[in-house]
């Protein structure tokens, strides 16, 4: 991971341009001249009716209809293409302006999470037009097909499945029984996949259709990983990924939405009876140790507070100066955590100092990597607190933990008080 702060670029900052972006989009309204202009009619459907018995030769010497027709113009071709092998390579043999060259190209095989979209459907134009431009020229041609099994992102679409028809999750199968019902999908969606893609016409060879997780590329796989494990060019290491405490899996990044909350509000989470609140901000104090005196930070998820290994100020901000250096004691585990100073920190963010919690924020992690600090993880993989908060919350859902730990902070006098504050949630689809 790079210390660089332009490489970052902010999860906040893109949704916020993306956002407008849209709204402008959304606010453009036609002018009424525009819409008296346009005169919208249901265009005639012909269709090709000649009766031509699958993988033969269309028959063309039919009247053509005055105008095109989509459905007229592709029935019956794709299928006699296919059968006469025109888009595999060794049909290069057999053409007169053959030349000694060869061109191939494999599509990017699209996720079997979904059907195909528009941005499909614009990559295999593309790449279609580039083919068959170069078996005009003569070239040896192999557009190779196939489908990615886009493990972790079908593993959620699947479970979702499962939970909305039979009210299961993952874990109520055993691994094998889970397994089959991944395949099922991989097949149902493969297959309509395929399906689209010889709808568009693209020129693929199908003989040399394949899937990611076929024996023959898991091997190539493996054999790639370790070459690249030996030669140092990849290692273990930690980083943050996304997590779903329902599925108790890393999701990609689009398999999570940003909700938008202007303020407090009050949402229904997956294995809680009552709504949790969100859309706030809390702040507490942490005491200075060794003397008088205390660093005020704010944070929208309090629970975090026993994973902080240090505390974060800007190097000009005038109202810490006089701590730089100095170290804070935790209230509940009586960490020593020391006062780092950073230019990553906002000054103008709630009271300019913020709490580290390199193991459950990004920025935390980089300033982690920055000054060296260890990175202490408080929720399990199924949202519960972990043993390093102590007995008092160990094994606690991590949103009942949170107003625990409120009241804990009233109690010891630490609490500052609670305000309204518009934020970015990431939510599970």
């Amino acid at each position: 991971m790079t210390n660089s702060n332009s490489s970052l670029r902010p999860q906040k900052e893109k949704q916020r341009r993306r956002r407008e972006r849209d709204e402008a989009i959304l606010s453009k309204q036609p002018s009424a001249a525009e819409d008296e202009a346009v005169t919208w009619s249901e265009k005639q459907k012909i269709v090709y009716t000649a009766q031509t018995p699958a993988g033969t030769k269309k028959d063309t010497s039919l009247p053509f209809p005055s105008e095109y027709s989509p459905d007229y113009v592709e029935a019956s071709w794709y299928q006699w293409w296919e059968k006469e092998g025109f888009f595999r390579p060794e049909r290069h043999e057999t053409l007169p302006h053959s030349v000694d060259r060869t061109f191939s190209l494999c599509i990017p095989p699209p996720n079997v999470t979904g059907t195909l979209h528009i941005g499909h459907a614009l990559t295999v134009a593309v790449e279609d037009a580039l083919v068959r431009w170069r078996r005009m020229q003569g070239h040896r041609v192999l557009w190779v097909p196939g489908c990615d099994h886009a493990g972790i992102a079908t593993q959620a679409v699947v479970e979702r499945k499962l939970l909305r028809e039979q009210g299961k999750r993952r874990h109520n199968f055993t691994r094998q029984e889970f397994l089959q019902q991944v395949w099922k999908w991989k097949n149902e969606k493969g297959d309509e996949i395929y399906h689209q893609l010889r709808r568009l016409g693209a020129s693929l060879d199908w003989s040399r259709a394949c899937f990611t997780m076929d024996p023959d590329f898991s091997r190539a796989v493996t054999e790639a990983f370790v070459r690249l494990c030996d030669s140092g060019l990849i290692y273990r290491s930690e980083g943050l990924v996304n997590w779903s405490c329902a599925l108790e899996s890393a999701i990609s990044d689009i398999e999570v939405d940003s909700k938008e909350l202007s303020g407090q509000t009050a949402l229904s989470v997956p294995g809680y009876e009552n709504k949790v609140e969100f859309g706030t901000m809390l702040t507490f104090a942490y005491p200075i140790d060794g003397q008088d005196g205390e660093v005020a930070v704010s944070t929208t998820r309090p629970e975090t507070m026993l994973g902080d290994v240090a505390i974060a100020v800007h190097p000009d901000d005038p109202r810490y100066q006089a701590v730089h250096g100095k170290h804070c004691r935790h209230p509940f585990t009586h960490r020593l955590l020391p006062i780092v100073t950073d230019s990553l920190v906002d000054m103008e963010l709630g009271t300019g100092a913020v709490k580290v919690t390199p193991a459950h924020d990004h920025t935390d992690f980089l300033l982690s990597q920055r000054h060296s600090l260890p990175r202490l993880t408080v929720i399990g993989g199924d949202g519960t607190m972990t043993h390093p908060c102590g007995q008092w919350l160990e094994g606690v859902k991590r949103f009942d933990a949170r107003q625990l730990v409120v009241d804990a902070l009233v109690e010891k006098k630490l609490f500052r008080g609670k305000k309204s504050h518009a934020m970015t949630l990431p939510v599970c689809r």
